[in-house]
């Protein structure tokens, strides 16, 4: 047999051996019931597509409250090594310590770890009860960036000298006038840079040409903080036109270069017009903006033109609070989203809802660059429903599918995906799944354990 080995990488490349050592945190609440169903679902597909050649070699490392109990801390040093060093590692919820100290596990691990793409895939399993009539339109994949914005945490408490001496200063240094009540607000600092945006908007443009994707929609409320949200549409734009020039199309792009192709007599001006409706009433150097990106475009009719950017991928961007009403309303005009922190946030458990909840949601973070990673249940600790063996491991199950995708490992991830779909669709399921499936009137329904829906993924694998 292989020995136990680390993950490496090189040239962006990861090298995973037969025998890889993974990292896992149990978590807390039910993040015992939940890991031992699912590791044993991950091991039986490893098994069963590889015939036993290849094999994940478990260690386990310790935070929240299991970690705190034991006298460890609520993140010991050596789990965050254990991390750094084998790369590649998965976990459970995690109760968020209470008080001073770190104010979120997971958002430390992402931090320490500079974990800065959170990517939460939203795909409908047929079966699964949801709120929306349409939810099979769903199958997006959303690039959150996972290290700046307000989860950066730099703010100060309402009354604070610290407080105090920030508002001084943006009102006397600065000229802020828009402080309403100074002597009783709370104060938070929103950093978002253009090498943070950028990497994020990178991984989120490989990911979808390497998957065959067809769009990337930059989410972003850039309408009222334009330096920040603002910025980083801009950036994601100018990443995807300068690196990416051959392979992508902005949303502006592809229809100045259809309007041409449906009138090859348009004169530049009357293009203007119809991208812009209100051309003609903008400044002339509104205007003379306008008619310079539609020339800059129209320059790309060389590899761009005859219908050729028809078959690239396209770079569109909407603002936040309507990205939240039309992922339901059209939902298949949405791909591969890419967005600021908070607006990850919202958006990712937006969809999670249409989906089934956030009990099945998936979610990794992920540093391209040095290949560190780490899985996670998306959900809470739920601790009223810790050892009972009762609730749903679709949330880390399905994060384990991701991982095993990060690997390579498609085979088994493929053997699992299709047995929850065989295991739902056949309605046995766990407590979360049956009650809802009753209140549509399906009567045959089995509602089984935690443990019990593990051994019926198990027995559903098929080669």
């Amino acid at each position: 047999m292989p020995c136990d080995e680390k993950i490496t990488i090189s040239n962006g490349v990861l090298s995973v051996p037969d025998r890889p050592i993974i990292p896992f945190i149990e978590g807390d609440g039910t993040g015992p019931d939940i890991w031992r169903a699912a590791v044993r679902v991950l091991d039986a597909a490893v098994a069963k597509a590889y015939g036993g050649t290849r094999e994940i070699v478990w260690k386990e490392v310790y935070a929240g409250e299991k970690s705190f109990n034991m006298g460890l801390g609520w993140l010991p040093d050596e789990t965050l090594a254990a991390f750094r060093e084998y790369r590649v590692g998965i976990k459970g919820p995690l109760t968020t310590p209470i008080g001073g100290g770190i104010r979120s596990l997971n958002v430390a691990l992402r931090q320490e770890l500079d974990l800065y793409v959170c990517l939460r895939p939203v795909r409908y399993i047929k079966g699964v009860p949801s709120p929306v009539k349409r939810p099979e339109l769903v199958d997006m994949v959303i690039f959150r960036e996972n290290t700046e914005d307000i989860y950066a945490g730099i703010e100060w408490a309402e009354g604070t000298p610290e407080a105090k001496k920030v508002i001084e200063f943006l009102q006397r240094e600065m000229g802020v006038k828009k402080i309403r009540f100074p002597e009783t607000s709370g104060i938070g600092i929103k950093p978002v840079s253009r090498e943070g945006s950028e990497r994020l908007m990178e991984a989120a443009i490989e990911y979808a040409l390497k998957n065959g994707r067809k769009s990337v929609t930059i989410v972003h409320k850039g309408n009222i903080m334009k330096f920040t949200e603002g910025a980083f549409k801009n950036w994601g734009y100018e990443l995807a036109a300068t690196r990416y020039r051959d392979r992508t199309v902005s949303q502006r792009e592809s229809w100045i270069l259809g309007n041409v192709e449906k009138n090859p007599k348009m004169t530049a001006k009357d293009n203007a017009r119809s991208i812009e409706p209100g051309f003609d009433n903008m400044t002339p150097a509104q205007q003379e903006s306008v008619l310079a990106e539609v020339e800059a475009t129209l320059a790309l009719r060389p590899t761009h033109g005859d219908g050729k950017w028809r078959n690239m991928l396209l770079i569109k961007d909407a603002i936040a609070d309507i990205t939240l009403q039309q992922t339901i309303t059209r939902a298949d005009e949405f791909d591969v989203l890419a967005t600021t922190n908070l607006n990850g946030d919202y958006l990712s458990d937006a969809l999670a809802a249409q989906v089934g909840g956030i009990g099945i949601a998936p979610g990794g973070n992920i540093n391209y660059r040095t290949g560190h990673a780490i899985f996670e249940a998306t959900h809470g600790t739920a601790p009223k429903y810790a050892n009972l063996d009762k609730v749903n491991p679709g949330s880390v199950i399905l994060s384990g599918v991701m991982m095993l995708d990060y690997l390579g490992w498609t085979e088994a991830a493929e053997l699992i995906n299709g047995s929850l779909d065989r295991t739902i669709g056949s309605r046995r399921v766990t407590y979360d799944f049956a009650r809802l499936m009753r209140a549509e009137g399906m009567d045959d329904v089995e509602e089984l354990k935690c443990s019990a829906f593990a051994d019926e993924l198990i027995r559903n694998m098929q080669t």
